[in-house]
């Protein structure tokens, strides 16, 4: 009985947590990180600003952990990559999963676009980019000739790319997310041709 009750607190826990990472990166995406503070977070959350200096000292400290949720399924997908054999279906799969994560996090791309300089300053942009680079080197063949990974690189920011520059169009988001999967594919399938 004693287990289920700290369960719940530590299911309440997270759930604080997630919604203060939410409604902080909501208000970063509508005014701007600079210009958002710990207490207009706590104002949106309705909660007092000690209730949510529990879970994060700084606004800083939220964004980086907005970037660990991001970073952590991208480090396993990596590693699980370099388990599998260098093969077109590897490649595939490491696109159809890395979409999913990127798809869980489109809000946080968005936030990573419009806020470039932001995002430098606090050193997450070198985290993330050799996250990036990481991918890239377990969709590429090393020998392959430059075409092939200039290609590799193009499937991951077409995946990068489609959700902001398809924002608008017509459509709903699943036939998006599939059209930029799609296009990811071809390039990688092209790649894995050429090495």
């Amino acid at each position: 009985m004693g287990t289920g009750t700290s369960t719940g607190k530590q299911q309440r826990r997270g759930n604080t947590r997630q919604r203060i990472q939410d409604v902080a990166l909501e208000l970063f995406a509508e005014q701007g990180y600079e210009k958002t503070s710990l207490r207009e977070i706590s104002e949106r959350l309705e909660v007092t600003k000690a209730a949510l200096y529990y879970h994060f000292k700084t606004k800083e400290d939220i964004l980086v952990s907005l970037f660990e949720n991001l970073t952590t399924p991208i480090d396993e997908l990596i590693a699980w990559a370099k388990e599998q054999p260098r093969s077109l279906e590897t490649k595939q799969e490491v696109l159809r999963r890395y979409n999913v994560i990127f798809t869980k996090a489109t809000p946080l791309f968005r936030f990573m676009h419009e806020n470039q300089a932001t995002i430098r300053d606090l050193s997450i942009g070198e985290s993330f980019k050799q996250r990036v680079i990481g991918m890239v080197n377990v969709l590429r063949d090393p020998d392959s000739p430059l075409t092939a990974q200039v290609r590799c690189f193009s499937a991951l920011t077409t995946i990068h790319g489609g959700a902001i520059a398809l924002r608008d169009a017509e459509g709903d988001l699943e036939e998006k997310q599939g059209a930029t999967l799609e296009v990811a594919m071809e390039l990688v399938t092209r790649a894995h041709e050429e090495s």
